[in-house]
């Protein structure tokens, strides 16, 4: 059975003529990589120069072989894209949040790409006051972003970020909100991200290294003075650290912090004396993490400290803060992991997650009360929302799960009530959740561990091997993927596909034990429970080989570049987004943003063990001749995470190896970054276009 989309959709096209359409052929320039006495040769190391026109002419060279091998689809993409943009509510606001007296809400309005950000003044009916349309902002830019609006104590001003390349370089600029006038001073290359002062003066801000983009310095700027004569309170000289500064929900403090992948410290400053020292709350211990909340006087304190690996919360006097002083208030418990802590005047609660699932554990400081929120479904997301007042009886959570829609519900804590803020709206009519299935299984890996998968698809879905699946990974930084509601998807379900989350290690979807097996020298774990996964989907008779497709993006793109040289006849089609697939190299070069952050994910590889262990999974070094799916690549010219040269090397290497004659096209944005094209609608464009290229594959691009 032949696995090309030209032969798939011969009635569209003429194979005859699509034989003279040739890839794009990058020249050979050997570059010898030594390392340990190891010697790697790389012919295509010359991509990485970005001002090179050469570079530029192969990266649209791609863009145009992509274009032509899938015109046939174009008006396919088109009829997508409107089917999901139409999904959403265009004119949609948020739920309101109240914040030292005035209430804050963003909106879109139908036909605008950008958010409106508003406020009104005590009362929800009183008028509204814009404080930043980000459409008028956007205009004339390819790509705009707005992060970190940060309203000073005094409700007079306002600092905020704005980034118009895509390289997450923010220019923070500072608004008088009585007259709508900007200040002068323009801080440069930050992360965006500011905290005011108690004095409405004094700004505290992180810049980034011009080169690696590591968040390094924090600053303390005065307003109306000019950037060049801002104050340096901290620099974080830890390459393998980042900075970071924000203030406490107590708005007493505040915090500069610094994190590695396994270590964390923070410094502390009482905000109405800005210009004093900070100091050290606990000093760093290599491989003690731990978050500080402040309330009434006390610290409590996350922490994975002394072993307890799924973390536990101690507590401490605000002017004792070395961990000498901590005093236990939750125990650790070696099958839940606690994820976060919300304090409020009578009560506080514990969001937890016990066998993959969410958990949100409610006390009175009394100790009179404690219990949990009800949840029923076999798999779904709940979280804390944005819970700013300590002295409300009313908990804001998030709920969603695979079948049903984002909500945001207030729970009172006090009576137990239950009120629906706001559900995401699925507009058109066509959606209805009785419509869809979804449920958890659980595969069994190579080793004997047990691997949960959670799936949903439409109730008309056949299980019985003949539908085609779509399955996702990520499986690094302990980052969980959650199996959580999403309209675009609905695109697939409604047209026969399954869609699985394969919960991987290196994720925490079991626990912190869970990340910890899939990382370092665990690593391929990862990959071998992908595979192991996706292997017991087809055993199971779920889908076959031939109907069987794999997603992941960034670190879930290293994942299928891996997976896809070990296993590459087990999948009809592969979509990578921004895959670091060039793992040796880019971690052997400290010039590149994020790489020295990142050793403790991956490991050092001038350490002879990571780097040949690494060597051993990383897909650029990895690529052989042999038979490899159709593959759909994407990547950012203006990535700033993952180079956009990796991507490109691995297809120019592909070309060069495999020995089939199934697809392998690379499409680059040359106008955007990691995350894809800025505005509501526009990452859609980008969705549409990976959807259409695996309901090619089916048959199903009609």
């Amino acid at each position: 059975m032949y696995r090309n989309a030209i032969f798939a959709n011969a009635r569209n096209q003429s194979f005859c003529a699509m034989k003279k359409l040739h890839p794009p052929v990058a020249k050979k320039i050997p570059h010898p990589l030594e390392t340990h006495g190891d010697v790697r040769i790389d012919d295509y190391y010359w991509l990485r120069d970005r001002e090179d026109p050469a570079v530029i002419e192969h990266l649209h060279a791609e863009n145009a072989y992509y274009d032509a091998l899938t015109a046939h689809t174009k008006a396919f993409q088109k009829k997508l894209f409107i089917e999901m943009k139409a999904r959403i509510k265009e004119d949609d606001e948020s739920v309101p949040y109240r914040l030292n007296g005035y209430w804050y809400i963003s909106r879109y309005e139908t036909g605008h790409e950008y958010p409106v950000y508003t406020r009104k003044a005590e009362s929800l009916e009183a008028p509204e006051h814009v404080l930043f349309d980000c459409n008028a902002l956007a205009e004339g830019f390819e790509y705009f972003d707005l992060r970190g609006i940060a309203v000073s104590p005094d409700n007079c001003l306002a600092a905020y970020g704005t980034d118009t390349v895509s390289r997450r370089q923010y220019s923070i600029r500072i608004k008088d909100l009585r007259t709508g006038e900007l200040f002068p001073e323009v801080l440069e290359n930050t992360t965006g991200s500011s905290v005011w002062a108690a004095d409405n003066r004094t700004l505290f801000y992180t810049r980034k290294d011009p080169v690696t983009l590591r968040s390094d310095r924090i600053y303390r700027h005065t307003l109306g003075t000019p950037a060049a004569q801002d104050q340096l309170v901290f620099t974080e000289t830890d390459e393998t650290f980042s900075t970071f500064v924000y203030k406490s929900k107590s708005r007493d403090f505040i915090i500069i912090g610094s994190a590695s992948t396994l270590t964390t410290e923070y410094r502390i400053l009482k905000a109405d004396n800005p210009n004093g020292e900070f100091r050290v709350f606990s000093p760093r211990e290599r491989g003690v993490e731990y978050s500080i909340y402040h309330y009434r006087g006390e610290f409590f304190v996350l922490t994975n400290k002394d072993g307890a690996i799924n973390f536990k919360v101690m507590k401490t006097p605000e002017n004792r803060t070395e961990s000498r002083y901590w005093k236990e208030f939750i125990a650790h418990r070696d099958n839940v992991l606690i994820e976060d802590i919300e304090l409020f005047s009578d009560y506080f609660v514990i969001d937890e997650r016990e066998n993959g699932l969410n958990r949100m554990q409610i006390h009175r400081w009394d100790d009179s009360v404690t219990y949990y929120l009800p949840f029923e479904s076999e798999t779904y997301v709940a979280y804390s929302y944005i819970n700013l007042d300590y002295d409300t009886e009313w908990l804001r959570y998030v709920y969603n799960a695979m079948t049903t829609p984002y909500s945001i519900v207030e729970f009172n804590m006090r009576t137990r009530e239950k009120r629906v803020l706001k559900q995401q709206q699925v507009m058109g009519g066509k959606f209805h959740p009785e419509n869809y299935r979804s449920q958890r299984i659980w595969a069994t890996a190579r080793d004997g561990q047990r691997i949960p998968i959670s799936m949903v698809y439409h109730k008309d879905t056949p299980l019985d091997g003949k539908a085609p699946l779509l399955q996702y990974g990520y499986g690094a930084y302990g980052s969980t993927s959650d199996p959580h509601f999403s309209t675009v998807r609905l695109s697939l379900l409604d047209r026969g596909f399954i869609y699985a989350i394969a919960h991987i290690r290196g994720g925490e979807y079991l626990g912190r034990p869970w990340y910890e097996a899939g990382k370092l020298f665990g690593k391929m774990n990862s990959f071998n429970d992908f595979i192991d996964c996706s292997r017991f989907l087809v055993s199971e008779g779920y889908t076959t080989s031939e109907h069987l497709y794999a997603y992941g993006g960034s670190a879930g793109g290293l994942l299928l570049g891996g997976v896809v040289n070990m296993a590459p006849d087990l999948y009809n089609g592969v979509l990578a987004a921004v895959p670091f697939v060039d793992v040796v190299t880019t971690m052997l070069d400290q010039s590149i943003p994020l790489t020295t952050g990142e050793y403790d994910e991956w490991g050092d590889p001038r350490d002879p063990d990571f780097y040949a262990y690494m060597k051993s999974y990383s897909p650029y070094d990895n690529v052989r001749p042999q038979r490899y799916p159709n593959l759909l690549v994407t990547t950012g010219l203006h990535d700033s995470q993952v180079q956009y040269w990796e991507p490109a090397k691995w297809v120019a290497k592909l070309r060069e190896y495999k020995t089939d004659a199934n697809l392998l096209l690379l499409y680059t944005n040359m106008e955007a970054g990691h995350g894809g094209p800025s505005g509501r609608f526009e990452a859609l464009k980008e969705a549409a276009m990976e959807y259409a290229f695996i309901l090619d594959l089916e048959g199903k691009a009609e």
